[in-house]
């Protein structure tokens, strides 16, 4: 048992050494092309410095770093697993009465506590720092006015509101939406008020309209009621819990908000009448990032694990890097599909890292006990 256990942590120390060498390895070359190809779009910018690039590409880091790490685990994993095997410590183990199950318990624990770390501490700081990123990145080379320019200047939302009926209903309509030093303004400004039946209660035209802190400022604004004249315009305070922060985060990338961020952020866009798709979908992929990370670590024992003296441990490490890839490609598709709607998000999320992991449990039966 003694022995058993020294062997397990041995295994899982040059495997966790070899993964983290292949992703430090993997995310400075990806981190390098995207250094190369953020100077080649600030060619035209004359704005955008070498720092100011140097500092988009470094806070792009931490991200990149999360998305190659089911590929170091992975490479990092056959690396070492091929290296205990050629050098005979994992035969003479296995010849000692040591079943692989054993020491690669110890391995598997690694690649989900790697996957946990990533999801749980990077995550949150990456998000950070991605999101400064894309703001130096629409201000200094693509010399936009951020994620709210993309939609045209107009914005559709749907929040709370029970002023006039119980669990009612505000749709808001606005064009010539802009964003000035953290304020957001409006002009000609539709508000549909609805009871919980769907049924119109009153309809609000304001010629402009300023998002403050828990209101909206409606100037200028005319209520006109079901079979009544319109109102004399006004100003009028319509309440709402957006902010200006949560605005722009619902048009911008799922990947700028935190992990712990993400679930009361859904809660308010359901709130509200965002679609939440995209950010369930990343929310539920976070979380089977740990387990993505230990099926990459099953394929990589599975495919590395052979005895050179039978041979074809080129084409054995071959499959096995080409099964990894492929079981990421799938993931991503799958992703794609649950972004459109066309599978539930939780399946998308979760199905490719699953099946993966009973795939490679049963390369490892078959191998070791059958």
């Amino acid at each position: 048992m003694t022995f058993a256990l020294t062997l397990s942590l041995y295994v899982a120390r040059q495997f966790t050494l070899a993964v983290l060498a292949m992703l430090t390895a993997l995310s400075g070359l990806v981190s390098l092309f995207d250094f190369i190809e953020l100077l080649r779009r600030s060619a035209t910018r004359p704005d955008a410095t070498f720092g100011l690039v140097a500092e988009i590409a470094a806070l792009r880091l931490p991200f990149i770093a999360i998305q190659i790490l089911p590929f170091a685990v992975l490479l990092g994993g056959m690396l070492a697993f091929w290296r205990l095997t050629r050098s005979s410590e994992l035969i003479v183990a296995r010849a000692a009465g040591v079943s692989a199950w054993e020491f690669l318990s110890a391995s598997l624990l690694c690649a989900l506590a790697l996957g946990a770390f990533a999801v749980m501490a990077i995550s949150p700081l990456s998000s950070l720092m991605l999101a400064r990123a894309e703001a130096f990145d629409n201000i200094y080379l693509r010399g936009t006015g951020g994620p709210l320019a993309l939609t045209g200047g107009q914005l559709w939302l749907r929040q709370g509101d029970n002023q006039l009926s119980p669990q009612g209903v505000a749709i808001i309509h606005a064009h010539g939406v802009q964003l000035q030093d953290k304020t957001l303004t409006a002009k000609e400004v539709s508000v549909f008020r609805v009871d919980a039946g769907d049924r119109l209660l009153a309809r609000i035209e304001a010629s402009g309209a300023t998002l403050v802190a828990g209101s909206w400022q409606l100037e200028a604004a005319r209520t006109t009621r079901p079979d009544e004249m319109p109102d004399q315009a006004r100003t009028i305070m319509l309440p709402t819990d957006l902010t200006v922060t949560r605005v722009q985060d619902s048009f911008a990338s799922p990947d700028t908000l935190s992990l712990w961020a993400l679930p009361g952020f859904i809660a308010l866009l359901d709130h509200s009448g965002f679609s939440a798709l995209r950010h369930r979908l990343h929310f539920q992929s976070l979380l089977a990032l740990p387990l993505l990370a230990g099926t990459m670590a099953l394929v990589s024992a599975g495919f590395s694990m052979r005895p050179a003296r039978r041979g074809g441990v080129a084409k054995m490490i071959a499959g096995g890097v080409t099964i990894g890839f492929a079981l990421f490609l799938i993931s991503k598709v799958a992703e794609e599909f649950g972004q459109s709607g066309v599978l539930p998000v939780v399946l998308a999320a979760w199905a490719p890292a699953a099946a993966g992991l009973m795939a490679a449990i049963a390369l490892l039966l078959h191998t070791e006990d059958g």
